[in-house]
């Protein structure tokens, strides 16, 4: 990366609203009413500049930072060839969440990472209909999953999901992707039970992508001592 998160592709834009001559909270309150969307509107109104960092969202949102900062890091790992430039980010967040910290630390280099204001509003048109069905559903809900060891098990696996982000491998990012932004939807809206359904799809997309890429390191060998 080289200091900016610019939008990798060209996402479709919200219907009715020009990002080119809208103000950025015209077009995040046109969908307000999907989490993704109230969530990038609330990162969005906090800070008025053209560019907002990992840094500033990370002071800002204080123990709600992990949870925020996974999902908008992970929404473009959704999209083909994205997922392993976020991976080391999500790895160092998982970790520390998986240590027990309360509030992320995130080194010089990656704080002062930034994305613009336009770019993180187009985020919220790159969730998949099925992410987009989820988030009928989502809602404060207390129970296991919002608890504090539930946020350790959450950071080992969002530790995990970004391990099978950097590791190269055919159609190894989606699924476990698509499970941790589900995960982190529940997180950052304290819902008990999409976060369970979040961490039941991470493992299953984990094994998938971990059979996946045993298989491979199995059939290189098996390659290697036939020709040698």
């Amino acid at each position: 990366m080289d200091g900016n998160i610019e939008a990798p592709i060209a996402m479709a834009r919200p219907q009715g609203c020009d990002l080119a001559t809208s103000p950025p909270e015209t077009c995040a309150a046109e969908h307000e009413g999907a989490p993704i969307s109230r969530i990038v509107a609330e990162v969005v109104g906090r800070f008025p500049g053209e560019r907002i960092s990992l840094g500033e969202m990370a002071e800002a949102f204080g123990d709600r930072a992990f949870g925020l900062l996974i999902l908008l890091l992970l929404l473009p790992s959704l999209l083909p060839g994205m997922a392993s430039v976020f991976g080391t980010p999500v790895l160092l967040l998982g970790v520390q969440m998986g240590l027990g910290r309360q509030v992320p630390w995130l080194p010089k280099i990656l704080a002062r990472q930034s994305v613009k204001r336009e770019d993180l509003l187009r985020l919220t048109n790159s969730s998949s209909k099925w992410l987009a069905r989820v988030e009928r559903y989502v809602k404060p809900r207390p129970g296991f999953f919002t608890t504090p060891l539930s946020d350790r098990l959450f950071g080992w696996l969002t530790a995990y999901v970004a391990i099978m982000l950097i590791l190269p491998g055919p159609g190894t990012n989606g699924p476990p992707a698509f499970g941790n932004i589900v995960m982190a939807l529940g997180l950052v809206e304290h819902d008990s039970q999409v976060t369970g359904w979040g961490m039941a799809l991470t493992v299953a997309g984990c094994a998938f992508a971990t059979f996946v890429l045993v298989a491979i390191c199995w059939l290189g060998v098996a390659a290697l001592g036939f020709v040698f």
